[in-house]
C-alpha cells in the first residue's frame, strides 16, 4: 500500500455514482467474492445490497483516479454519520460502507489515511481519506470500460439546504415551492446536458484544473443557514469555475456565446434599496491612491474590496477575508488597513447612500435576489428548449439571442428587485445587428475559430451519447 502524502487534496465522497455496464460489475463481484468476507456485511438486509455500496465505492475511486491519481476520496467513518432515509442519500448508502472500506484497506486495494478530530471546528479536522491503490489502479487501467459509462443515479438531490454554523446538509419536508424549484431544475438540467457545450481550441477538455467536459454540467440550487430566503444560487456547471477570458472561447452546439452581466450588480441592488438609481461607475475613483499601481488594478482591487466589505459582517473581518484571497506576491496580498480605508473612503465618496450597508452581511440575502433573477432567465429560455449557462450575475447564450437575453434579464431583475437593472456586454448579438452591416462581417470571422480535433471527436461522441445532431447557427441564415 502507498502512504498517502497529502490527505488534503481531496474532494467528498460521491455517493451518487452508478453505472449499470457488465464490465463494471464484473469488476465490482470479483472484488466482492476475493476480498469481502461474509462477516464484513452481515446483519440487517439494507435498502441498497451490500454489494451495490461496493460498486458506488469502486466508481468514485476510478473516476477520482481518472482526474488525478493523487486526489483522495473524503469518507466519514463514523457510524452516524450514514443515514439511509436522508434525502441527500438517494441510493441509500448505509453504515456497513465502513467495513467494506475496512476490508479493501486489508486487502491492499485502497490506500487510506486515517481521519483526524481536534476539536470543535479546529482547522486540523478532516475525515479519512482513501484512493485506489496501485493494484486497484492497474485493474482500473485494463478495464473495458470507460468515464462515460460512470453516470448518476436517479432521484439525486438538486435542491439543497445547509446548515447555519458548518453548512451540513439539512433534512426538510417538501412544499408546493420546492417541487416547484426541483422540477424546474431539473427541466433546466434537461435542456444543458442536450446541448452540447465545449470549448474548440482545447484539446484536452480542461483549463487549469477544472475539467470542462460533460460530466461536470449538471447544477444544483444551494440555500444557505437552514432559510429559505438566503442564497438560493445556482451551482455546478464548469463555466462557473474558469475566468472569464476562457468564457468567451466556449461555443454552445458549435456556436459562438456572449456574456452578458449586470453592471456593478450588488451595488446597483443595494443602491435601490437606498432609494438611489445608480447611472454613473461607482468603481471610478481618482487614479493614484495606491502608488505604484496602474489604474485598471487599482479598480480591480477597489471592486474586490467592496464586495467583499457586503458580504462580510465586520471591517476587520472583510479587510484580513481580502488579503487572505489573494495569492503570495500579489500585490493585494500587503495592502495595509490605512491603504484600505483611503479606497474605501475614495468608494464611499462616490456612493454616500451605501455607507450604513457595508460590513453588514448583506451579501446572503442579495444572492437570494441573484438566484430568484437567474431562476426566471433559466425557466424563460428553458421552456424553448434554448440552452443559457449562469454566473451567478451573468449569463451566456449562443451570439443570435444575445438580444433576447439583455430584454429577459431586465424583467427578471424589474420582477425581483422592482426595477431593471442595466446589462453590460462587450460584444452585441447577431439578433442585434443590421444583417446587412457590416458587423456581420465580425461575426463571419468570428465562426472561424479553430477547432481542435479532439473537440470535434468530442463533439461526435455527444452526438453518439445523445442521439441528436449538434446543429450550429450559419450566418447566411441573417440573409
Amino acid at each position: 500500500m502507498g502512504d498517502i502524502e497529502n490527505p488534503w487534496h481531496s474532494r467528498p465522497i460521491d455517493v451518487h455514482r452508478w453505472s449499470d455496464h457488465p464490465e463494471v460489475a464484473e469488476l465490482c463481484d470479483r472484488i466482492w467474492d476475493g476480498y469481502l468476507p461474509n462477516d464484513q456485511t452481515s446483519g440487517p438486509k439494507p435498502k441498497t445490497a451490500f454489494r451495490h455500496q461496493l460498486r458506488v465505492l469502486i466508481l468514485d475511486l476510478y473516476v477520482a483516479w481518472l482526474e488525478d491519481p493523487e486526489l483522495c476520496i473524503g469518507v466519514s467513518m463514523s457510524s452516524n454519520y450514514w443515514d439511509t432515509s436522508s434525502r441527500y442519500n438517494a441510493i441509500h448508502i448505509s453504515k456497513k460502507i465502513i467495513p467494506i472500506i475496512h476490508a479493501l484497506d486489508d486487502a491492499g486495494l485502497i490506500d487510506l489515511a486515517k481521519g483526524s478530530y481536534s476539536g470543535a471546528y479546529a482547522r486540523g479536522n478532516r475525515t479519512t481519506r482513501i484512493r485506489a491503490s496501485e493494484v486497484l489502479q492497474g485493474w482500473f487501467a485494463e478495464a473495458a470500460f470507460q468515464r462515460d459509462d460512470v453516470g448518476r443515479v436517479e432521484n439525486e438531490e438538486l435542491i439543497i439546504l445547509r446548515g447555519a454554523d458548518d453548512g451540513a446538509l439539512v433534512e426538510y419536508e417538501d412544499n408546493e415551492e420546492t417541487i416547484r424549484m426541483r422540477e424546474e431544475l431539473r427541466r433546466y438540467n434537461e435542456v444543458i446536458s442536450a446541448a452540447f457545450i465545449d470549448i474548440p481550441v482545447l484539446e484536452e477538455p480542461k483549463v487549469d484544473d477544472v475539467a470542462t467536459d460533460h460530466h461536470h454540467k449538471r447544477t444544483r440550487r444551494i440555500f444557505s443557514r437552514e432559510s429559505w430566503n438566503l442564497n438560493g444560487r445556482f451551482h455546478g456547471g464548469w463555466w462557473q469555475l474558469i475566468n472569464s477570458e476562457w468564457r468567451s472561447k466556449i461555443f454552445i452546439n458549435d456556436t459562438p456565446v456572449v456574456e452578458v452581466d449586470f453592471r456593478s450588480h450588488h451595488v446597483a441592488m443595494l443602491s435601490i434599496e437606498a432609494g438611489v438609481e445608480l447611472t454613473y461607475d461607482p468603481y471610478d475613483i481618482p487614479e493614484g491612491l495606491l502608488p505604484g499601481v496602474p489604474a485598471a488594478l487599482q479598480r480591480k482591487l477597489i471592486k474586490r474590496l467592496v464586495l467583499t466589505a457586503i458580504n462580510a459582517g465586520s471591517k476587520d473581518a472583510a479587510f484580513r477575508g481580502l488579503r487572505d484571497g489573494f495569492p503570495t506576491g500579489h500585490v493585494g496580498k500587503t495592502l495595509t488597513n490605512e491603504q484600505l480605508e483611503t479606497l474605501l473612503a475614495a468608494f464611499l465618496e462616490r456612493t454616500p447612500h451605501l455607507h450604513d450597508f457595508l460590513f453588514m452581511d448583506h451579501g446572503i440575502r442579495l444572492m437570494h435576489l441573484d438566484g430568484r433573477i437567474s431562476e426566471w432567465v433559466h425557466r424563460h429560455f428553458s421552456e424553448q428548449g434554448v440552452p443559457v449557462l449562469s454566473v451567478h450575475d451573468s449569463y451566456l447564450i449562443d451570439y443570435t439571442r444575445v438580444g433576447e437575453l439583455k430584454r429577459v434579464m431586465e424583467e427578471a431583475s424589474e420582477a425581483v428587485i422592482g426595477v431593471a437593472l442595466p446589462v453590460d456586454h462587450q460584444l452585441f448579438g447577431l439578433d442585434e445587428v443590421n444583417p446587412d452591416a457590416e458587423h456581420v462581417q465580425d461575426y463571419v470571422i468570428w465562426r472561424q475559430t479553430p477547432r481542435s480535433d479532439s473537440y470535434l471527436r468530442r463533439m461526435a461522441e455527444h452526438e453518439q451519447r445523445t442521439g441528436r445532431a449538434v446543429e450550429p447557427f450559419e450566418i447566411n441564415q441573417v440573409r
